[in-house]
């Protein structure tokens, strides 16, 4: 396609031209998003059609993005957080307002994904992928085949164990493995996380860390880990009997969003990127690289069947109800649950 000018491509894609546009004078766009979470070969299409070139940064966990924003790292124009994190960046005053619905490829957004808990109609995010956090399983381990639950994966005697580093997925895992429910995993009560902090001092994975995890299974370092079921999807072709476990005390499914960070210099090419990953084709080529559903209209049209059909995405009736969101916890949840992450991480 003819490469437009930046200020020209707005017009088209926005509903409306932006009062104040001087950040159109740079053709660059700094994204700061999880490791393997957008395609390349797409990043450069989008280039093609935009003339906005891409400069891509990554972060492996939650708390990673929240602190380089903290630190005043704000020299990046688009993020990713997850649903939980969205209200901390908000009330710390660390997100720009999208007014998504002001968007042209709003109309997409399916409407369970609009007007959503973490950020009514949209102000400040709108959606990228969703999926659950169960766990991963080669059968050639041996104690790959005992494991159907949390506490089973805690208790592991397998040597190539290993963990994601997300402390509200880790730590609301512990808290199911120890008897909590669903509704229950923004508690204050103190005994619990106790009772979960006891559990994971005696869990001692090869590995904590987000990044890498594929490589590691694929070469044989890991065996079992906790992981996004995307993953899973994208371990099939080398490591075909690769079992994805939903525990038996629940999971969390959660749902990944595209942001503004307060202090991004590109605004509307920032706007122009989100408009684009609205659009169903576009959307749906990063659901066949990923891994992952997504949460417009139109996509399944452009998916990969093996998306679609792989049970590690599409949950099975059996398993659905064990399900639930990922929780969004209240200042006082928030500080035990970085208490007992930080105690584990610091101890291992």
């Amino acid at each position: 396609m003819k490469i437009r000018s930046v200020l020209v491509v707005a017009c088209v894609l926005l509903t409306g031209c932006a009062t104040n546009s001087a950040d159109t004078s740079s053709s660059k766009l700094f994204v700061y998003n999880w490791t393997d979470y957008l395609d390349q070969s797409e990043l450069t299409r989008f280039t093609q059609e935009t003339g906005i070139n891409v400069v891509l940064d990554v972060y492996d966990s939650n708390e990673t993005l929240l602190a380089k924003l903290q630190a005043g790292g704000n020299g990046y124009d688009v993020i990713f957080p997850s649903d939980y994190m969205v209200p901390q960046l908000q009330s710390l005053g660390l997100l720009k307002e999208l007014n998504t619905s002001e968007l042209s490829n709003a109309k997409n957004i399916k409407p369970e994904f609009f007007d959503v808990p973490w950020d009514r109609e949209r102000k400040y995010t709108a959606p990228y992928m969703y999926g659950s956090t169960g766990i991963a399983c080669n059968p050639i381990d041996p104690e790959c085949l005992q494991i159907r639950s949390w506490r089973d994966y805690f208790t592991t005697t397998s040597t190539g164990v290993s963990s994601i580093k997300d402390q509200n997925d880790v730590v609301s895992a512990a808290l199911r493995a120890v008897g909590v429910t669903a509704e229950n995993l923004c508690t204050t009560d103190k005994e619990p996380y106790q009772k979960a902090l006891e559990l994971l001092q005696n869990f001692h994975p090869k590995v904590i860390d987000s990044d890498g995890s594929t490589e590691r299974m694929l070469n044989g370092n890991t065996t079992i880990q906790q992981t996004w079921n995307g993953e899973v999807f994208r371990m099939r072709p080398d490591i075909p009997d690769l079992i994805y476990i939903y525990p038996t005390e629940g999971l969390n499914l959660w749902a990944d969003n595209i942001a503004i960070p307060e202090g991004a210099n590109h605004v509307d090419n920032a706007k122009i990127f989100i408009n684009w990953l609205l659009d169903p084709k576009n959307v749906a080529a990063q659901s066949n690289y990923t891994g992952y559903d997504n949460a417009i209209i139109g996509a399944y049209e452009f998916m990969d069947p093996k998306v679609k059909d792989d049970p590690a995405i599409v949950p099975p009736a059996e398993f659905a109800s064990l399900l639930s969101p990922t929780p969004r916890c209240g200042p006082d949840a928030l500080e035990l649950y970085t208490q007992v992450f930080t105690t584990w991480t610091t101890n291992q």
